[in-house]
């Protein structure tokens, strides 16, 4: 049996079926184009009103199965694109390949790439009850967005008018048997470094400096595991190489989405003869030292050193050091947790891309919080420190959180269903990540929104998963759910 193909053994194998067509077409984030065609597509080969808006997000309705039509209505809302990241050594275009999606005991995977179970398996809910006609359901729409992982684009640009439904239903949260209602806002921060080229040191050695094998993950969800990033950890290194070794730097590419965790970064840099074998010995001293720090959240770091072409020229060494310097001073990772939650952050930043080009290093940050307060503060703070080594600063992309509404009629309901099914009270959380509910809910002020869905893992890097028997208890939740949605 094929990769894909085995994933139609499991249950509930409608959803799956929905799921393995999902992998077979490309969706990264802004390149949309072929999963609308095909929504658009599937939803005339079922008979279901849809349309698509002005940006690309996709509706379908489905009008109340007999007896429901006094429900109140509800959006199943889902986004369409997915996080291309794949390990280094996976030869794989997200634009033109099929992601190959694997059993692995008790989950589901990918071969060396992001798998798109965040969010194809709400997208494959959500298209399961659309085409179902043994569900009891009051009004649905599904809403099915862009560029979620990007910029949220989707939801910023949907307009009001278009949807009808009471509730809505995100399915894009990730740990089966909780209920999401409020998320963290968010705020990109981007500062730019110009530098010049300048001619290559004589008697030096071109060095390839590679950080590997870290987790890395999602830059919200799993910011308080303490996992490294691959950008801290070669910058850290850069810094006392240059200053013991005179080592120069080249190029830099560290990380390659401000949402990811970055798990890998590579520097082209030049080394004297002389020095290359105290160089590389202290290479291998720093690894050990870095492992000895997070060996428990990640045990797998590598850095390598390896001799490669000669580069054309080097960074101006008064901006390299400035790079040093202010990627050494930046901070990353949570800054404060909710009171009372310890294991949520409030507040927190990701460091998340470094990158060198056409006489340009470009830094990406995404900073996140509950509060708007201290989400703005710590952006003046990274803001200020960039700016103080000479950088071009660059705020942008900021989307609000979702604040929390405990007496959500909705989430009384959810929460004594679950009971019921499953024999306890469902966990209550507010999820440290940017769910589309709070840009929807500015446009959608009447809307009763909660957030849930199956358990998936290592969202936003190649290891990430989901769990089979979750998801058959978060489809089995979804249909009761839908024949217990309140009464206009």
């Amino acid at each position: 049996m094929k990769m894909n193909e085995e994933l139609l053994t499991l249950e509930p194998k409608k959803v799956w079926k929905n799921f393995v067509e999902l992998t077979k077409i490309p969706r990264p984030s802004k390149k949309e184009g072929k999963i609308i065609e095909y929504m658009k597509s599937w939803a005339e080969s079922k008979g279901l009103e849809h349309l698509v808006d002005e940006v690309g997000n996709v509706i379908i309705k489905k009008p109340a199965t007999p007896g429901m039509k006094n429900r109140k209505g509800i959006i199943l809302q889902g986004h369409l694109d997915m996080v291309p990241q794949k390990n280094n050594d996976i030869e794989h275009d997200f634009e033109k390949d099929p992601i190959q999606a694997y059993i692995d005991g008790d989950w589901v995977t990918a071969k060396g790439t992001t798998l798109g179970a965040d969010n194809g398996m709400g997208v494959a809910a959500a298209m399961t009850v659309l085409e179902s006609d043994d569900i009891e359901h009051g009004p649905i729409e599904a809403l099915m967005t862009i560029d979620e992982e990007t910029g949220m684009t989707g939801a910023f640009e949907l307009k009001p008018g278009i949807l009808n439904g009471d509730i809505l239903m995100n399915l894009d949260s990730e740990d089966e048997g909780e209920l999401y209602i409020g998320c963290a806002g968010g705020i990109d921060l981007s500062a730019t470094f110009k530098y010049k080229e300048e001619e290559v040191p004589k008697d030096s050695t071109a060095v390839k400096l590679t950080v590997t094998g870290l987790k890395g993950g999602h830059s919200g969800i799993d910011i308080p595991l303490q996992r490294g990033n691959a950008n801290k950890v070669i910058f850290r290194f850069l810094k006392n190489a240059e200053k013991y070794h005179n080592v120069k730097l080249a190029s830099i590419s560290g990380g390659d989405m401000r949402n990811a965790i970055p798990r890998e970064a590579i520097a082209i840099i030049t080394v004297p003869k002389t020095e290359l074998a105290e160089f590389n010995k202290c290479v291998k001293e720093f690894e050990n030292t870095v492992l000895t720090e997070i060996k428990v959240p990640d045990p797998g770091l590598k850095i390598l050193a390896e001799e490669t072409d000669m580069p054309k020229f080097i960074i101006d060494n008064k901006t390299a050091k400035k790079l040093y310097k202010a990627i050494n001073a930046a901070p990353h990772g949570p800054m404060r947790f909710i009171d009372g939650m310890n294991d949520v952050p409030e507040t927190s930043t990701n460091l998340g891309i470094v990158k060198s080009e056409n006489k340009k290093i470009m830094i990406a940050n995404l900073i996140r919080s509950s509060s708007e307060t201290a989400k703005h503060n710590l952006k003046d703070e990274i803001g200020g420190l960039f700016k103080l080594a000479g950088a071009k600063v660059k705020a942008h992309g900021e989307y609000p959180g979702w604040n929390p509404n405990f007496d959500s009629p909705i989430l009384k309901k959810m929460k004594s269903t679950y009971n019921n099914k499953y024999g306890r009270i469902p966990d209550v959380k507010i999820i440290h990540a940017g769910l589309e509910c709070g840009v929807l809910g500015a446009t959608y002020t009447n809307w009763d929104m909660i957030s849930f869905g199956p358990t998936i893992r290592f969202p936003h890097s190649p290891d990430e998963k989901v769990k089979i028997d979750t998801v058959v208890k978060f489809w089995d939740f979804l249909v009761e759910t839908l024949k217990n949605v309140p009464e206009k």
